[in-house]
């Protein structure tokens, strides 16, 4: 069995999922300012269990994955961040990358979380990931999560359709450019 590390800032503490914070999951795949850019309908609590099955799973075969976002002050689960693979149908492909991923509960949103939970899991992926680039792909009306994409080191390299919604796609290199 794979360990999934735990990842510290000042505010959060990013770390493996627990079964007994899976009703906390599926409510915040529930929130419509949750989904409305990702795939713009809650999620059924099965489709959630699937996904939050999913996420545990990453690590164990692809030796990447999500983190569980914590609160450190409250030790609220607040979120998701980290990498995936999916194999998506989208042209161009992300197909072989470390696809970055993230999302807060509405109460966590714009107060600087997603990058700091990001940072965290894009250091962890500079000395642990593989590959020369990490990808993700937002729609392109999400401004806040395209702002923090920017903040992050990321810029378009082309535009695709994924399951009828536009989308940008977005890249960076793995390693800073002083470890390359």
């Amino acid at each position: 069995m794979v360990e999934i590390p735990t990842l510290f800032t000042p505010r959060l503490k990013l770390r493996g999922y627990r079964l007994d914070e899976f009703e906390a999951y599926a409510a915040m795949w529930s929130e419509p300012s949750v989904v409305r850019f990702i795939g713009g309908m809650p999620l059924a609590r099965e489709v959630a269990w699937s996904r939050f099955l999913r996420q545990i799973g990453l690590w164990h075969h692809l030796g990447f994955g999500f983190f569980a976002v914590e609160e450190r002050a409250t030790g609220a689960f607040i979120g998701e961040a980290g990498f995936h693979d999916l194999k998506r149908a989208i042209t161009p492909s992300l197909e072989g990358t470390m696809e970055a991923g993230w999302a807060l509960v509405g109460a966590a949103q714009g107060r600087g979380l997603a990058q700091e939970a990001m940072t965290a899991a894009l250091d962890w992926a500079a000395r642990h990931g593989s590959g020369d680039r990490i990808t993700c792909m937002i729609h392109p009306d999400h401004a806040a999560s395209l702002n923090v994409a920017g903040k992050l080191g990321f810029s378009t390299f082309g535009k695709g359709v994924y399951q009828g919604h536009p989308m940008t796609l977005l890249e960076r290199p793995r390693l800073p450019p002083d470890d390359r």
